[in-house]
């Protein structure tokens, strides 16, 4: 729908159309790249994630990390997904070549020899300004708005504190938060996924050239579908990742609460 928007014009016009033209196993195409970059993201930004957040907040003390938490959030998944892009790029570059140059290859293991023969290294990472550009606003968004989303459902919504939760509940409340999270991600990251898709389909182009090609309307084509999935990926990575700790019993810090010492000194006003 990003690339080719005359002939997919829609999420269930452009499921059969594909079907229709290449079978059921067109749906798979880049399934290999796809499957291996984001594991590598995934595994990049979750563990990064929580390095940066301990990190930030023994810089900080317990304290200003309590009032400043939500800049925290921001600070810690930002810097880990900088470096989770690096990872993801050279994949990303793959499956977009893959999904969107009609001909050009099937598999992982014809399109990268092919790309570093054409353009060298470049090819694997020339997407990797516009992924940075996408995928640090996502990224930012994800974590900070699942942190405070699941801090608000527990002041707000669910009737007892974690602790008293059974496993199930805790779990459902990340699902919950982590569906939530995904929708505000989609929405920023959007544009900048655009760009990335069709940066990735041409050879010599810019990420500038991209933009103004597509203009204003081009830049959100697909963010329903964009919607639809990224709420659901995040929610179930967010339930995977939980649903681990809990499995493997590795720590699962409850929501933040204000320190003793800063209710003290508010006390004391």
């Amino acid at each position: 729908m990003q690339v080719e928007p005359l002939r997919y014009r829609g999420l269930l016009q452009g499921l059969s159309l594909t079907v229709q033209e290449e079978g059921a196993t067109g749906l798979l195409k880049g399934w290999a790249p796809t499957g291996i970059g984001y594991s590598m993201q995934g595994l990049c930004k979750f563990g990064l994630y929580e390095y940066f957040k301990i990190y930030y907040s023994d810089l900080l003390g317990p304290e200003q990390a309590y009032l400043w938490r939500t800049s925290l959030y921001l600070a810690a998944s930002a810097s880990a997904e900088f470096f989770a892009d690096i990872a993801l790029s050279p994949m990303e570059a793959i499956k977009v070549r893959i999904q969107t140059q009609q001909g050009y290859a099937n598999t992982l293991r014809e399109a990268a020899p092919k790309m570093y023969l054409e353009e060298g290294l470049w090819a694997f990472y020339k997407g990797v300004s516009p992924l940075w550009m996408r995928q640090i606003p996502y990224t930012m968004m994800k974590f900070a708005c699942f942190e405070r989303t699941v801090e608000a459902l527990y002041k707000y919504v669910v009737p007892k504190p974690r602790d008293k939760c059974s496993k199930m509940e805790q779990l459902g409340v990340t699902f919950v938060g982590g569906y939530i999270a995904g929708v505000f991600c989609a929405v920023v990251s959007h544009p900048a996924d655009s760009v990335v898709s069709v940066l990735n389909k041409e050879k010599g182009s810019t990420a500038i050239d991209v933009l103004k090609r597509l203009g204003m309307y081009g830049i959100w084509k697909g963010l329903f579908t964009r919607i639809l999935m990224i709420g659901t990926l995040t929610a179930l990575q967010w339930f995977i990742y939980d649903s681990v700790k809990v499995y493997l019993r590795l720590p699962r810090p409850p929501p933040p609460e204000m320190p003793a010492s800063l209710k003290k000194k508010l006390s004391q006003k």
